[in-house]
């Protein structure tokens, strides 16, 4: 089974176009008008082994609030379409990042109850076109729509560029690992037999 799936988002501030594969190989084509975006969508996609591929014309002659915001939204319901049912997945994982001098540490819950929490700061304004402030937004962003606990720490670093890059390649790998098939659980990771 093959969970792949495409979505969009249509509202006055902008146009999402979407394609996401949980079981590629990790193949982009990213497109937001923000580089500094394009640029942590590619190592999102890249380490989860996620194909992804994402297209988005946004009120960007205003600023970065709206595209960011949702794409994030975006792709955090077509996660929650991939995952479906979510029977047989690992559900719970972890990655702690080095990325240079910087330390990053994401813990995620595919449990179906939407929760974030951030623990860090960066010291730039921005990071090329990308507000700073933006950064843990997205993840919230992602979390809420996808319905997923996720939990990302800043554990140490000094430099923003490094520490918001190790982010998303934290987030990666701890979903590439909660969302892989369990050979010997056929139902749901819960007690409760569903993750609903």
């Amino acid at each position: 089974m093959i969970r792949l799936v495409e979505h969009s988002r249509e509202t006055k501030e902008t146009s999402v176009k979407l394609t996401l594969n949980l079981d590629g190989t990790g193949q982009y084509d990213i497109d937001t008008g923000i580089g500094f975006l394009d640029h942590m969508l590619e190592q999102l996609s890249f380490h989860s082994l996620f194909d992804l591929k994402i297209h988005c014309k946004g009120d960007l002659h205003i600023d970065s609030h709206h595209t960011t915001e949702d794409i994030a939204l975006t792709l955090g319901e077509a996660f929650l379409k991939g995952v479906g049912e979510k029977k047989g997945i690992r559900r719970y994982a972890h990655a702690y990042i080095p990325m240079d001098e910087a330390l990053l540490r994401t813990v995620v819950d595919v449990s179906g109850r939407p929760e974030f929490y951030f623990q860090g700061k960066f010291t730039q304004p921005t990071l090329g076109a990308l507000s700073t402030e933006l950064i843990p937004h997205f993840f919230k962003s992602f979390a809420m729509a996808s319905r997923i606990t996720l939990h990302m720490a800043i554990v140490y670093g000094k430099n923003d560029h490094h520490t918001c890059e190790g982010l998303f390649k934290s987030l990666a790998r701890a979903l590439y690992d909660a969302v892989q098939i369990d050979p010997r659980r056929e139902e749901a990771t819960s007690t409760k037999g569903t993750l609903a």
